[in-house]
């Protein structure tokens, strides 16, 4: 049994959360249940392999969740059960679907899966301080045979994947101090640059690609106004991102040219309920100044009054200094902002706001800021401070997604994860997206309930599946009137 342990639950919720949202910068997070529930099996099995499992193993298991999505309750009993259940690695359902769906794309985010998969499983093997021959070879074991099914299906693989078996620590250094040099903390995943292992995650820190392959690669004005075109909805919202485009264009061809310009603030105010996008455009309005020359990098660093505020005096402005650094050229993007104002006059969220105003004037040519929330609350936030007032005067309203607009979304996610609707679910999802639109209370979450109900729907229809004996191609893909209803 293992005497030491190199890291603890919360540390290896970190690593996990680090890597899972690398994946899903590039693949969405369409899995996020299935890839959580299956990493939870797959480490017990791996475990069972080594040294043996014990009830802190069981805990750190209840870490491997990924982010926004609920904390699962194992227990020793119910991992045990699963586990004796199947005693050989199966990889998952939908890491076939996802692999057929690169072959047709020319994509490869199934190789991308299978580096973020090995990578999660080389930290939970070494939290005892030790990756036996054991471990390593089961680790090995799962990439083979998820290797194997890219290769079926004709998934490209252009970047080798990691060897666990160069990571046996038995009667070692252990693991930590054998890669301590080699295990960088990668701040962005993109198409072209695989998951990395991971052994840390800062909180509030975007991910961007490394420097040197940044600078390689600017991003398209014109394909990213592109992309947000194809966006459902916010037709209000794309005009004026448009206009504050052309504006910032031309005031820097007058700039250019000797021709003064009256002061403009470019930090902006995003009102409307969750889920309506905000984040989104955010993220485009950053890479579309960093193609214009406006900003310096252009990523988008999102945070809320957790990633801002601390408990004691004076650890406030050191973490919010930190995240602000962070996004020193491009974008900070403060979700629920009006939260900073509501503790009252001794509230540390005073304190942020204030650090974050200093900034804003101090880094005015390369760091935007953009505060979101509700349209009431936000109004308020504003209001609350003169410094506030005189800094954000641009307002985006983000309406609610109707009926239609709903339907289209949940379409959009389902093509995304190679699923099809069979005409009578096609038309069942219309009426549940209308009934959505129409009975929305306070609470209405937008694209946020279309995504937790695809990701409802792929349960049910993976539950659906498992009662059949042979599944074919077509009955993965198809959603049918059963899967969309309890």
């Amino acid at each position: 049994m293992p005497t030491s342990w190199n890291r603890t639950p919360e540390e290896i919720h970190k690593i996990y959360v680090a890597n899972t949202d690398a994946f899903y910068l590039l693949g969405g997070s369409g899995y996020k249940k299935e890839l959580d529930e299956f990493m939870s099996r797959c480490v017990f099995s791996l475990w069972s392999k080594g040294t043996g499992v014990t009830d802190r193993h069981v805990d750190i298991a209840n870490e491997l969740y990924s982010r926004g999505s609920s904390k699962p309750n194992w227990m020793l009993w119910s991992l045990t059960s699963a586990v004796c259940e199947s005693e050989d690695f199966l990889p998952p359902v939908f890491f076939w679907s996802l692999a057929e769906s690169d072959a047709r794309r020319g994509t490869e985010l199934s190789r991308a899966l299978i580096r973020t998969i090995t990578n999660i499983l080389l930290y939970c093997s070494a939290v005892d301080d030790d990756v036996t021959y054991s471990e390593a070879e089961f680790i090995t074991g799962v990439q083979d045979k998820m290797n194997a099914i890219c290769d079926t299906t004709g998934v490209k693989n252009s970047r080798s994947a990691v060897n666990p078996m160069d990571y046996v620590t038995s009667d070692q250094p252990s693991f930590k101090e054998k890669h301590k040099d080699d295990m960088p903390i990668p701040e962005s995943a993109s198409q072209d640059t695989p998951v990395a292992a991971v052994s840390g995650c800062v909180e509030g820190k975007a991910a961007a690609e490394p420097e040197a392959e940044s600078e390689e690669k600017k991003p398209d004005l014109n394909e990213l106004l592109a992309e947000m075109d194809e966006l459902v909805g916010l037709d209000e919202v794309k005009k004026d991102v448009r206009n504050l485009i052309n504006l910032v264009k031309v005031r820097r061809l007058r700039e250019e040219n000797g021709l003064p310009n009256t002061d403009m603030s470019l930090h902006m105010v995003f009102m409307g309920n969750p889920g309506t996008g905000k984040t989104t455009i955010a993220r485009l309005l950053g890479s579309m100044y960093a193609a214009i020359g406006v900003l310096s990098k252009g990523q988008l660093i999102e945070v809320d009054r957790s990633g801002l505020v601390a408990g004691y005096v004076g650890q406030t402005a050191l973490k919010t200094q930190e995240v602000i650094k962070s996004s020193l050229g491009g974008v900070l993007f403060i979700d629920e902002a009006y939260s900073l104002s509501s503790g009252g006059e001794q509230d540390f969220g005073r304190e942020a706001t204030e650090t974050i105003l200093k900034a804003m004037e101090d880094h005015r040519d390369d760091l935007i800021v953009i505060v979101a929330g509700y349209d009431e609350p936000m109004e308020k936030f504003i209001h609350s401070n003169p410094g506030l007032e005189s800094r954000f005067n641009k307002y985006f309203h983000f309406p609610d997604y109707d009926g239609d607009q709903l339907y289209k979304i949940f379409l959009s996610r389902c093509e995304k994860n190679s699923y099809v609707l069979s005409k009578k679910a096609q038309k069942d999802a219309k009426a549940i997206f209308s009934e959505m639109y129409e009975n929305r209370d306070e609470n209405f979450g937008n694209g946020r309930d279309v995504r937790n109900f695809f990701e409802d729907v792929v349960v049910r229809q993976s539950n659906r599946l498992a009662g059949m004996e042979a599944p074919t191609r077509d009955d993965l893909i198809t959603i049918t009137p059963k899967d969309l209803r309890e």
